[in-house]
């Protein structure tokens, strides 16, 4: 067992352990430690607390110091660094005829090192912009290619369900989406309505995606062979929440489905959820 403190350096990020030393350290409190990018400043996530040796990437570094009025004073000049930086390798970009789009800069709290992230549908030689660069800043010079979704993580902005990103206010680290989980889901498989802002498969189709599976195996599925009151039939529709099937009798196939509920019927064969080509061409690339 060591005593640690969780150490986060973005607002929804992941926590890493560091050692407080002889420091008991409060929650929201900001420390200087040093990472391998460099020395940063960080928020303690999670106050002092013991965990076991195998929760712990060793050797687990110490904390330098909790941070200071002037070490917090330094952070607000490294901001406004860090948007003139950005602005200069726009400009450096824009020159060198990049196909490249800058998302953010960053320093390192002590400013050895700053970083751009940067997202692009190719590979990009930056390695004269890269010089270019470190004649104006004459610092050590970092380029970082990010996909959409970190984009969309460092940028922030609004879901089309009106709420900031999912990832911006609390998810700190990807979930896998699939398209297989909009079709259990039962919604409409429209990219339009399935996709991000980001352009990918909206993360919120994971929350209830364990409910779902619930449901999916107490439920009939579409096609699936069931006796009812009424005799045996194939489900034509279903509804997982309300548990409402619509059932097509055997022997009044043209008649107006049966609706019962999934309690009320026995399941004799169960249905399939596939995905045809034509649909998964049509999400081609959004997952």
């Amino acid at each position: 067992m060591a005593v640690v403190i969780g150490v986060r350096f973005k607002d929804v990020g992941r926590v890493y352990y560091f050692d407080p030393l002889d420091f008991k350290l409060q929650k929201g409190q900001k420390v200087i430690v040093e990472t391998v990018r460099g020395v940063e400043c960080g928020t303690v996530a999670q106050e002092n607390k013991e965990v076991s040796d195998e929760e712990l990437v060793k050797p687990l570094k110490p904390i330098i110091r909790p941070a200071t009025e002037k070490d917090e004073k330094q952070l607000i000049i490294n901001a406004e660094k860090e948007k003139k930086a950005f602005e200069i390798c726009e400009q450096k970009i824009a020159a060198r005829n990049l196909d490249m789009h800058l998302v953010g800069a960053e320093y390192t709290f002590d400013c050895a090192k700053l970083l751009f992230f940067y997202t692009a549908p190719n590979r990009v030689d930056f390695r004269e912009l890269v010089k270019d660069l470190a004649s104006v800043f004459r610092v050590r010079i970092e380029l970082r290619q990010i996909g959409v979704r970190d984009e969309a993580k460092m940028l922030g902005g609004l879901g089309i369900c009106g709420r900031p990103f999912c990832c911006k206010e609390f998810l700190s680290d990807f979930q896998p989406v699939s398209i297989r989980m909009a079709k259990e889901q039962g919604l409409s498989l429209n990219p339009v309505k399935l996709s991000g802002t980001c352009g990918r498969l909206m993360c919120c189709l994971k929350y209830e995606q364990a409910s779902y599976e619930h449901l999916l195996k107490i439920t009939p599925k579409v096609g699936a062979l069931v006796e009812t009151s009424e005799g045996k039939g194939t489900v034509v529709d279903n509804n997982l929440l309300t548990g409402i099937l619509k059932v097509r009798l055997d022997r009044r196939p043209d008649a107006a489905p049966l609706v019962v509920h999934r309690k009320d019927c026995k399941l004799l064969r169960d249905g399939q959820i596939k995905l045809d080509k034509s649909e998964l061409e049509a999400l081609k690339g959004i997952e």
